[in-house]
């Protein structure tokens, strides 16, 4: 039974707090009980072995239990959460979702057959070995999303180690590699996982501070939001000892800010993708940009520049796309990095670097200086094309006050020329008022070059 070790978790401790879900909390006892009605349900609903079922959700007592008695059940799993309610039929239809599973804002469950048969060869494979299976979407460069198929035997192999009992925020989404493996690792620890709802620096903080979380999984950007509201100071987060920060590059001078406010909080960079899962991974320190990642299961070597990844949980491949994997298998990140020994730098996404007439530049470095000027909420750093040096580099900066756009965007220059080569400083620079990032919090790059581009038509 793929889930028989995290019932036998759950079993240790059965009174234990296991989810807090709009204010109210369930133990491991219920959980256990809860998967026992679901396993009976969805033999009712006669949905069998081997269907690709889509859970639409968000992190709640019922989407736990539902999705480890899917995967119970031998069932492909397809998570969607409403962050990608405007792609949801072209995801159904790309993942050929056989069962839809909906859990709305109230945890009420409702099952829905589509018309259709999956009979992908990943899902044949699947199906023949009577294995789980795990559908998720990634975004690549283009912005076109990509479904990587898993085995969920391999996703859930790492997990049967013992580790830290920590009462952990769901911050990463539940569609995400990132939520997932906090929702495994807590609960296969016997840690409580702390839902939230509002997923604004002060709605996470008071959640920290009223349920006594101890780890923070989340992104530089939230922790940018974080910083510039100054939610830290309405909030008591004595009890937190550890915010890990990973999906995007981290801002050098966030960092900094950040070990500066909080010194007795371990801050760790975490490194994974949809398409290989979440690496283990150690900070050299907490202001440290330099981080050790893999752990049993995982293999790692740099390239030309870029890091590659062997692991055991490695997707079998994409439902939509070209095999990222290389002859000898291994996974394309398409991240530079620099390596200093046993530790890495991750510098940004080969894509996603600038290129200003054969000079690379990082948008998380100079995102990272802009950040530091007064006044300042949040910049994205992108290319432009440029008929003499091929690109050049633009900002959208986000201001906490208003300010003149010309006298703002000179004092940019000026800081920036005094921290930086005079090809990194941005030529262009607007002034937004609307978030730069989505859901997921991540910076909304390729949306800014899309605008740019579009403009130019």
């Amino acid at each position: 039974m793929p889930i028989g070790f995290l019932l036998d978790a759950f079993a240790a401790h059965p009174d234990a707090d296991a989810i807090v879900w709009h204010g109210q909390t369930v133990s491991y006892a219920w959980l256990a009980d809860r998967i026992a009605h679901w396993r009976q349900n969805l033999v009712d609903q006669d949905l069998p072995a081997g269907a690709v079922a889509a859970i639409e959700a968000d992190f709640s007592p019922n989407a736990v239990a539902l999705f480890l008695a899917l995967v119970e059940r031998g069932a492909i799993l397809v998570p969607l959460t409403s962050s990608l309610a405007a792609q949801r039929a072209e995801l159904l239809d790309i993942a050929e979702v056989e069962w839809t599973v909906a859990i709305d804002a109230q945890d009420a469950v409702t099952f829905a057959r589509r018309s259709g048969a999956a009979g992908h060869e990943f899902f044949r494979r699947l199906r023949s070995q009577c294995r789980p299976g795990l559908v998720l979407f990634s975004s690549g460069s283009t912005g076109k999303s990509k479904a990587a198929v898993h085995d969920m035997v391999n996703i859930l192999e790492k997990f049967r180690l013992p580790r830290h009992r920590l009462r952990t925020i769901s911050f990463l989404l539940y569609d995400h590699i990132g939520g997932i493996n906090t929702m495994l690792y807590t609960l296969a620890n016997g840690g409580c996982l702390v839902t939230v709802e509002d997923r604004t620096p002060d709605g996470v903080l008071a959640a920290v501070e009223r349920y006594r979380v101890e780890l923070l999984p989340t992104s530089p950007t939230f922790l940018n939001l974080v910083l510039m509201s100054e939610a830290y100071a309405r909030h008591d987060l004595a009890s937190l000892r550890t915010v890990t920060y990973g999906t995007e590059p981290m801002p050098e001078s966030t960092l900094r800010r950040l070990h500066a406010l909080f010194p007795a909080i371990k801050l760790v960079q975490t490194y994974g993708l949809s398409e290989v899962g979440i690496l283990r991974s150690k900070s050299k320190s907490s202001d440290s940009l330099w981080v050790k990642i893999g752990g049993e299961g995982f293999e790692t070597r740099v390239v030309d520049g870029i890091l590659e990844i062997k692991a055991r949980s490695s997707m079998l491949g994409y439902l939509n796309a070209a095999s990222p994997f290389t002859a000898d298998g291994w996974f394309i990140t398409g991240d530079e990095v620099e390596v200093d020994g046993e530790y890495l730098r991750i510098l940004g996404r080969k894509s996603e670097i600038i290129n200003v007439g054969g000079q690379k530049v990082y948008p998380a470095e100079v995102e990272g200086v802009i950040q530091e000027m007064p006044g300042v909420a949040d910049a994205t750093v992108y290319a432009e094309r440029n008929a003499i040096t091929g690109q050049i580099v633009c900002a959208n900066v986000t201001l906490t006050v208003a300010e003149d756009t010309a006298a703002f965007t000179k004092r940019l220059k000026l800081h920036c020329r005094g921290r930086m080569e005079l090809y990194k400083v941005p030529v262009k620079v607007r002034v937004v008022g609307a978030p730069q990032h989505g859901a997921r919090f991540k910076k909304m790059r390729q949306a800014a070059e899309d605008a740019v581009a579009h403009e130019a038509i």
